[in-house]
């Protein structure tokens, strides 16, 4: 049976088509006799057949909303696409749980020289070697063009054609699984693109408007699309056995119904968990700084298992590159690695001055710290600066081997930008490849302009249309040859070995974390640092000088950055450097 939900128009025909798009028939859809806005017919199609719509007298065809592969495109036909077809072999995969995990996040696009999920399955043993337990895709759903970053989707159900589309995207969970790694499948559902979207032809997806800083908000009041998004999410858990999603810009969820969408999400997943017999988890992104979000329902939160920190990015950016614009500047505070990672929020009802007023709540004791997954720099990061640069443009490699021991002794789930892990040189910038000229011009447009106004030459902002952003944006894999890239890598690799070893460095109580600030003269006074988590000791060292710390009697040192100076029961870090001590045997 095809169906469709189509409350707008009055009637709706199914058109079948031959792979190369010419008409073998039309039927017409019956509507659904409870007003409901569904249409449906018993016309029985074979796997892979392209068919779409016609929505009342319009002759032009359109995509079905819930159709699962797009061979030409967002504006072309749907094809039939059967993911119970597929021989899976990770019967005996039971999952993993986020807790005391390293995320990595990456773009399928951009990871390997061809950018499908087959060539990304392939560099799989990379990130087992690395000691990765989830991959994070960024959004992998059909949108226009070639290249995107993917958070321009318009078919939420279908794979990326370029990527290899649905049957490459089974291949690659099924293939992680056999590595023991998670995948976290990253999702949209605050809008849709600009190029492609069709929705509102047949019904009320959006409310128009009323706007996200993307385009128009989906309209939540609308039980029908409510269930378009938990669907969808269900497919991605269910059919494609992926273990969990990370929920963009939920705080653009405009949702004033009871119980929030978030809440019935993660009901509905929790249930579905139960059913697989799986841990399954879901990440907002959200910059509310609201325990709401990771809250158990019951407590009357939304019971989602966890959430982006940007404060303790924030923090830790501000420490390592002493760059205090915009959203930077409260983090300048000398408190606010210490606070970060003491408390999880910076911002708990203190006032925000990139806001002009009080931002966040105080993040309650009884949330454990993995529930917060943090890291040093992320897609969003890296690429809304203006020439998509990484921390490896500005920092010395010394300051960025403190990054890596700051990210992976965090309290938190640390997660790790595809590249970070051998300082790559390569930038992430924001590319785009629409094919309405208009549209590519008003984005080429609007990008530069938005950093002209903050004084950058416009010369130096990439068009994120031209080609060249986008492969610029590949990962050079060869830099692993250079010893540079090399030595970074096998601290990483130390790093996250230690931290599955050590069970301090995953002690999910925020109370058990100590920071304390060393104060220099003549050195700015919040750039040293002694993190105590548990019995382990994380001294830190990102001013000009050399500062000393105390060390307990027969200490350990179980990774540095560079050799300190021993002295009695003191080590003299060098400038730029980092040490992890542990107490005797």
């Amino acid at each position: 049976m095809i169906s469709v939900w189509a409350p707008r128009v009055d009637r709706v025909q199914l058109r079948r088509l031959t792979p190369a798009c010419t008409t073998i028939s039309e039927h017409d859809l019956d509507p659904a006799d409870d007003g409901s806005g569904w249409w449906r017919t018993d016309v029985a199609m074979a796997e892979g057949e392209r068919y779409g719509f016609l929505l009342g007298d319009s002759t032009e065809l359109r995509p079905d909303p819930r159709s699962r592969r797009q061979p030409r495109g967002v504006h072309g036909p749907s094809a039939l696409f059967d993911p119970a077809r597929f021989e899976w072999t990770d019967t005996g995969w039971s999952g993993r749980p986020l807790d005391g995990g390293v995320i990595y996040e990456l773009h399928v696009g951009t990871f390997t020289p061809e950018g499908t999920l087959d060539s990304l399955a392939g560099h799989l043993d990379h990130l087992v070697e690395l000691g990765i337990t989830h991959v994070e895709l960024l959004p992998v759903n059909a949108f226009s063009g070639e290249w995107n970053w993917g958070y321009d989707g318009v078919l939420w159900y279908a794979v990326h054609e370029g990527y290899g589309g649905p049957a490459a995207y089974q291949r690659f969970v099924d293939s992680a699984h056999a590595r023991g790694i998670a995948v976290i499948q990253d999702v949209v559902y605050n809008h849709l693109g600009p190029s492609g979207n069709y929705l509102p032809e047949f019904g009320p997806y959006l409310r128009e408007g009323e706007h996200t800083a993307w385009g128009d908000s989906v309209n939540l009041d609308e039980p029908a699309v409510r269930e378009y998004i938990i669907e969808n999410a269900l497919m991605w858990l269910r059919d494609f056995h992926v273990d969990g999603l990370r929920l963009d810009a939920v705080h653009a969820l405009h949702d004033d119904s009871t119980p929030h969408l978030l809440h019935e999400l993660s009901e509905r997943v929790d249930a579905l968990s139960r059913e697989v017999d799986r841990p399954l988890s879901l990440i907002a992104e959200s910059d509310l700084n609201d325990p709401v979000m990771v809250l158990p329902r019951e407590a009357g939160g939304y019971g989602l298992t966890a959430q982006w920190s940007d404060d303790w990015h924030h923090a830790v950016h501000v420490a390592l590159t002493g760059e205090t614009d915009g959203y930077y500047a409260d983090f300048a505070a000398p408190d606010a690695v210490a606070k970060v990672t003491q408390d999880g929020f910076f911002h708990d009802g203190t006032y925000s001055s990139f806001r002009g007023r009080a931002h966040g709540t105080p993040l309650p004791p009884s949330v454990p710290a993995w529930r917060l997954v943090t890291f040093a720099q992320d897609h969003d990061q890296i690429g809304n600066r203006a020439a998509g640069d990484r921390l490896t443009a500005s920092l010395s490699s010394d300051r960025l081997a403190v990054a890596a021991v700051l990210t992976l002794t965090a309290p938190g789930t640390p997660m790790l930008f595809m590249g970070e892990e051998w300082g790559a040189s390569t930038p992430w910038q924001f590319f785009t490849s629409h094919e309405e000229p208009e549209l590519a011009r008003a984005t080429a447009e609007g990008r530069i302009a938005e950093f002209a106004q903050m004084g950058w030459d416009p010369a130096a902002v990439p068009d994120p249309q031209d080609r060249a952003t986008f492969e610029r944006s590949r990962l050079d894999w060869s830099e692993l040859e250079s010893p540079h890239h090399a030595r970074m890598l096998d601290l990483y690799r130390r790093l996250i070995a230690l931290r599955h070893e050590v069970p301090e460095l995953t002690d999910p109580e925020m109370s058990h974390n100590v920071v304390s600030v060393s104060h220099l003269e003549g050195a700015p006074e919040h750039r040293a640092y002694r993190i105590e988590r548990g019995e382990l000791a994380v001294l830190v060292n990102l001013t000009t000088e050399e500062v000393e710390f105390d060390l307990g009697p027969d200490s350990r040192i179980l990774l540095e950055t560079a050799p300190g100076r021993m002295v009695a029961r003191t080590i003299a870090l060098p400038p730029e450097s980092a040490v992890i001590v542990a107490p005797p045997r």
